[in-house]
């Protein structure tokens, strides 16, 4: 039997009763009252979130879709190995996907216009948490974090093509033949890529997924992270991939200037991430296709229609470089 969508079974009032409940005991459990009612300002394909006013602040409630509900058990995970990095959860419940957060106050993209230092302190502080997750692979692949290291590439962009090439013709979010027949082309060139990587300075680590400024957040006086169900574990440098796509097309600063900040944390020479950025370009390709083929598994056809595009995109970004 088909599952129900993701954001058809979250609208329920059956299902939001049942996330009200637990709100609520788990709240109580806290000491910490609502005050208000509980609003659920936004459902996507992926996640949704309820706002919950009480004496102490707002909470945020987050829900997951299956191939995010990772996220609370991740978050809890990092909290706790590196304190301050992400906010530590007031309550998770990970068979479900579901995590109860403080209020952090606004994002940094929707306080400004990020300038050069706010890039610069976000790489170099996403440069400390990656150094310091990096020996903790077991540990953070437990929480249900994706295995997207460069070893693990070649094979899983050969299961994505197949499955690709196994859909019906008229199937949103499917990658078109011509840009599958160009995608096998370039496997020789993923394969060297990933070799390239496995033999880098820098590691596979914690990677984001998804890090731009309405992802971050002031943490009094250093940057701290959120929205974390995009997250994988893959070579450190990919967490560079989102970042560089924003600064440029926004035309925001230099970007030798602000990636300067990430490899002087990793105490990398240029020539050496010249060789893995452009490397990264082949596996993140890859991994973020996979991470948008995965999040739409449990979409509405309507929201394949809207956001399968996304597949297509990431992979062809392969064939152009």
């Amino acid at each position: 039997m088909a599952q129900e969508p993701f954001s058809s079974r979250v609208a329920s009032e059956q299902w939001r009763s049942s996330a009200i409940e637990w709100i609520e005991e788990c709240l109580a459990r806290a000491s910490i009252r609502v005050t208000g009612p509980i609003e659920q300002p936004r459902i996507r394909a992926w996640s949704t979130h309820m706002t919950v006013p009480t004496d102490v602040g707002r909470v945020w409630f987050k829900a997951t879709c299956p191939a995010m509900g990772f996220e609370p058990a991740l978050q809890s995970t990092i909290a706790r190995l590196v304190p301050g990095a992400v906010p530590d959860p007031l309550a998770t419940d990970v068979e479900r996907g579901w995590m109860l957060t403080r209020d952090h106050g606004p994002a940094l993209g929707d306080e400004r216009e990020p300038t050069l230092q706010d890039w610069r302190s976000a790489l170099a502080e996403a440069a400390r948490v990656q150094r310091l997750l990096a020996d903790h692979r077991e540990e953070l692949l437990a929480t249900g974090l994706p295995d997207a290291g460069p070893e693990t590439v070649v094979a899983r962009f050969d299961r994505l093509l197949d499955v690709q090439e196994q859909s019906p013709p008229d199937h949103g979010g499917r990658v078109s033949t011509e840009v599958v027949k160009e995608l096998r082309a370039r496997r020789g060139e993923l394969a060297d890529a990933c070799a390239e990587l496995m033999e880098s300075a820098v590691p596979s680590t914690w990677q984001h997924g998804d890090l731009h400024p309405w992802n971050l957040y002031d943490a009094g006086g250093t940057v701290a992270f959120f929205d974390l169900g995009d997250g994988m574990w893959s070579h450190a440098a990919e967490i560079l991939a989102v970042p560089y796509g924003i600064v440029t097309d926004r035309g925001g600063p230099p970007w030798d200037d602000i990636v300067s900040a990430w490899t002087q944390v990793w105490e990398v020479d240029r020539a050496d991430f010249d060789r893995m950025w452009r490397a990264c370009g082949f596996t993140h390709a890859v991994n973020r296709a996979i991470t948008w083929h995965r999040a739409l598994m449990s979409a509405t056809l309507a929201e394949v229609e809207q956001w399968g595009d996304q597949v297509e995109k990431n992979l062809a970004s392969m064939v152009d470089l």
